[in-house]
């Protein structure tokens, strides 16, 4: 019988600060996803009460701050906004200089692939989309339902890997969605 105790999640290597923009029911349940893998949620953005709530639920001590102040702590910036915010934050944020190079910027939308984070590639970012295909309470039941979830990850060819560890990581099934087929995986999953 083996009594060495299981690593501690938080000794890995590679683990990353995490911030979300936008908590709505995904991000939130994502963020605390990751953290069980031991990544550490640094901030994140809710404008309605609701989301105030949701992120004090799930992510307990991480403050909320602006978009802007969230990608200025966190190596991992989870965007989950509606799917119509999408593109006009990502380019907001590009244009204000929030973006750093190097950063991981993930969106979780089914309709957009990688390509709706050019703006932000431009500055130096890393373009991850990962779109869990389950429907979300916001409540902390979303964690544990998170595994075995199917999730449809799109990236450039060189962060396909990196895109596919976060999903294992959070429990999930990573399911290769070429850009170029994006809109196929959205229709079929309407």
């Amino acid at each position: 019988m083996n009594t060495t105790p299981p690593p501690d999640p938080k000794d890995r290597p590679a683990r990353l600060t995490v911030g979300v923009v936008g908590a709505g029911r995904v991000g939130p349940a994502l963020a605390a996803s990751l953290q069980l893998a031991g990544h550490r949620p640094v901030a994140v953005s809710g404008v309605s009460e609701a989301s105030r709530r949701r992120a004090a639920a799930l992510l307990p001590d991480v403050p909320l701050m602006r978009p802007a102040e969230v990608l200025q702590r966190a190596e991992l910036v989870l965007l989950t906004v509606p799917d119509d915010a999408l593109p006009g934050l990502v380019t907001g944020l590009a244009e204000t200089g929030a973006v750093r190079p190097g950063q991981l910027l993930v969106h979780t939308s089914g309709r957009y692939g990688a390509r709706v984070l050019d703006p932000a590639l431009r500055a130096g970012a890393l373009p991850l989309a990962l779109h869990p295909a389950m429907t979300f309470t916001g409540t902390p039941v979303d964690v544990q339902r998170l595994a075995g979830c199917s999730f449809g990850v799109t990236a450039p060819e060189e962060l396909r890997l990196a895109a596919e560890a976060l999903v294992i990581e959070m429990g999930g099934e990573p399911e290769w969605i070429a850009e170029d087929r994006r809109p196929l995986y959205h229709a079929a999953l309407a």
